[in-house]
């Protein structure tokens, strides 16, 4: 659970993000409040592990807040001023919500806050034999990581593990995540998923796929072999795709 708090001086956008948080089942809500510097003391005191920022506040600006939090908890921040984002993106926060907040927008944002905690350490993984087909790349150890994605109703959200993809497909506004014994389906465009999976193993191949490296059993020209599904590599990501491979 990633231990979330709330900071703005508008009750009303509070209730938003209360909201909000309540329906991810990776969010926990510690709290909420409109007093920067309660909030600032709350990180401090280790209590928090990210925290949605406004910026525009009496006091205490987000920018300020900022600096003096350093990098004791993840930060997204939360604004009506589109002209701060560049100065928020200079001081690494997480993402950067523009006001009116969409729940799509919010949950987008979680899934990548989502992706930068860290997850429990796992032992090294066991190099296979010579003999065998080894995965192009060491990738990521089961356990290591995951992320929820959105089911068919709108409370219901899907937990994936990173280490069970074989690979996605983009079908227009929703994406199908291909594991080994199943398929889950979710709203969301190719590229918005993409912002959120770690790089490598994930890489993009093509315009409508994604593959794990870890799970190609082979390369040829400019085709893909994950099991018994051949995936196509555009142009445009051939020269990555060849040259991940040779760093192997």
């Amino acid at each position: 659970m990633i231990r979330c708090l709330a900071v703005d001086d508008e009750a009303p956008a509070l209730l938003i993000l209360a909201d909000y948080i309540s329906q991810l089942p990776f969010l926990e809500l510690v709290g909420t409040t409109t007093n920067p510097i309660e909030a600032l003391t709350m990180v401090q005191q280790g209590q928090v592990d990210l925290v949605f920022l406004d910026i525009q506040m009496p006091k205490l600006t987000g920018l300020q807040f900022l600096k003096l939090a350093g990098n004791k908890c993840k930060v997204i921040l939360t604004t009506a001023y589109p002209e701060y984002a560049l100065e928020g993106y200079e001081n690494d926060v997480v993402d950067y919500l523009l006001k009116p907040i969409s729940f799509e927008r919010f949950f987008k944002a979680a899934q990548k806050a989502l992706a930068l905690m860290p997850g429990p350490t796992a032992p090294a993984p066991v190099a296979a034999p010579a003999s065998s087909a080894a995965p192009v790349a060491a990738g990521i150890p089961p356990g290591a990581g995951h992320m929820f994605v959105k089911g068919e109703s709108k409370n219901k959200f899907l937990r994936v593990n990173y280490a069970d993809i074989l690979y996605i497909e983009g079908l227009s506004n929703y994406v199908s995540i291909h594991l080994p014994t199943q398929r889950v389906v979710t709203y969301q465009t190719l590229k918005e998923l993409a912002e959120t999976l770690p790089q490598p193993p994930f890489l993009r191949v093509h315009k409508s796929f994604i593959v794990s490296l870890d799970k190609i059993r082979m390369v040829d020209g400019n085709t893909i072999y994950i099991q018994d599904k051949e995936i196509p590599v555009s142009d445009t990501y051939r020269e990555q795709l060849y040259r991940l491979i040779r760093e192997q």
